[in-house]
């Protein structure tokens, strides 16, 4: 059963949801798409457009789906020449057989799979490719595995790598690719990105009052960032990547 209200929380922070979420790695890109060149590229569930705009520094045409239109706004300012259409994964407003690639970016753990599967297989020409990403927080650090606690920041990797081993009988077996990097904001970004949790947004006053008391805390107290005017955020990209058969 997918959580629309989860889902579709993140209009209401539309803005610092763009400025403050991580980019992905060039490498995890280029490993999702397997080579392809020119290609036409499906961005479903495409938030504020931040895989959009990667994609299209590839050298791809891409078209965004969003359901939200609050999300798609922020898309359409932020991403020079983009249009987002509205649409979900399990309804999506193109053609069959238009993509060569459908990539989602942190948004396939909300999809209603089998439904979304069979759109997704019905977009795409054969032999094109399907490919999940999300960036995920590398809580095998200390620190971050207690934000991760404070924050209630629900899925790791372990997560992601165990639950979607396969993408239904439409697509060939599911591949894996996994990348790190890092992103680098002061404490108090670290909250307003964490502010673009659904887990936050979704919350009554008082719990986020409590998680950002915690927050503060963390930042003040722990011994690896007491005093730091910045902290390096480590992140594990995990790629899932299959192809219609």
């Amino acid at each position: 059963m997918v959580d629309h209200t989860h889902a579709l929380s993140f209009g209401a922070a539309a803005s610092d949801y763009d400025r403050f979420r991580p980019r992905y790695p060039e490498a995890a890109l280029r490993w999702a798409l397997d080579g392809l060149r020119d290609g036409r590229i499906v961005d479903l569930g495409a938030g504020t457009g931040i895989l959009t705009r990667q994609v299209l520094a590839l050298g791809h045409e891409v078209t965004p789906v969003e359901p939200d239109p609050e999300m798609r706004a922020q898309l359409d300012a932020a991403t020079p020449g983009g249009h987002a259409l509205a649409g979900s994964a399990e309804a999506i407003p193109l053609p069959d057989g238009v993509a060569d690639a459908v990539v989602v970016g942190q948004a396939y753990h909300w999809f209603d799979r089998e439904r979304a599967h069979a759109e997704i297989a019905r977009v795409l020409r054969p032999g094109g490719t399907f490919t999940p990403i999300w960036n995920v927080r590398d809580e095998r650090v200390t620190w971050v595995a207690e934000l991760g606690r404070i924050a209630h920041l629900g899925y790791n990797a372990g997560d992601v790598v165990g639950r979607y081993e396969d993408f239904g009988p439409a697509f060939t077996p599911v591949e894996l690719g996994e990348f790190t990097h890092h992103t680098t904001l002061t404490p108090d970004e670290v909250i307003a990105m964490l502010h673009t949790r659904s887990y936050w947004l979704t919350a009554p006053p008082e719990r986020r009052e409590r998680i950002d008391r915690e927050l503060r805390d963390l930042f003040a107290n722990h011994p690896e960032l007491a005093g730091r005017e910045s902290v390096d955020l480590p992140y594990r990209t995990i790629v899932l990547r299959a192809r219609r058969r």
